[in-house]
């Protein structure tokens, strides 16, 4: 029969919280070193401004011009529209000409069935709002913009327009200053 040595047990016992520790730390040490090299920055503020070159911004007055008229939504997109501009660039508001001068109107207020159902009754009804925009960059005109956007919410027909207009329209609105600012200097 074998004698079991205590103190050797006891030993191996030792060591091995030592060596599992020092490979813990080297793998902890590694990682480290590869996040810390690897790491990038991204911001979303004002991607392909040139802040060197341009300063100032004019945002002029959207005006609706859509067939069916909803009369707070030029208000609402025109604040929205200078919110995201003087929020997300280092750009100085001015009432006139402004290094970039966006302008534009409101082209488009939808109202569509979509979802027809066996009865031949819409189940769903799109709101689709279209907004023709002219953004100019006075000192860099290769990054001139002219463009229309669209965007929609669908809502269940068996609700009146006027039930959910106003929170469709701040919605729409938020999606159509995003595709706005991608496209004239997010840089997307």
């Amino acid at each position: 029969m074998r004698k079991i040595n205590i103190k050797q047990i006891i030993k191996s016992i030792d060591k091995f919280p030592r060596k599992l520790y020092a490979v813990s730390l080297i793998f902890i040490l590694f990682f480290s070193f590869i996040l810390y090299s690897c790491s990038f920055s991204y911001s979303f503020q004002g991607g392909k401004l040139n802040y060197d070159v341009v300063k100032t911004i004019t945002i002029h007055d959207f005006p609706n011009r859509a067939t069916l008229v909803y009369a707070p939504l030029a208000q609402v997109f025109d604040q929205a529209l200078r919110n995201r501009y003087i929020e997300q660039t280092r750009l100085v508001p001015v009432s006139n000409n402004g290094d970039i001068q966006i302008e534009g109107e409101i082209t488009g207020y939808d109202i569509q069935g979509t979802a027809v159902k066996a009865d031949a009754f819409a189940s769903q009804t799109r709101l689709t709002i279209t907004v023709k925009v002219s953004y100019i960059n006075n000192k860099e005109p290769d990054s001139d913009v002219e463009q229309s956007f669209s965007a929609f919410r669908e809502y269940p027909s068996e609700r009146m327009l006027d039930e959910v207009q106003d929170g469709l329209i701040r919605e729409i609105v938020d999606e159509l200053i995003d595709l706005i600012y991608n496209a004239t200097v997010a840089n997307w």
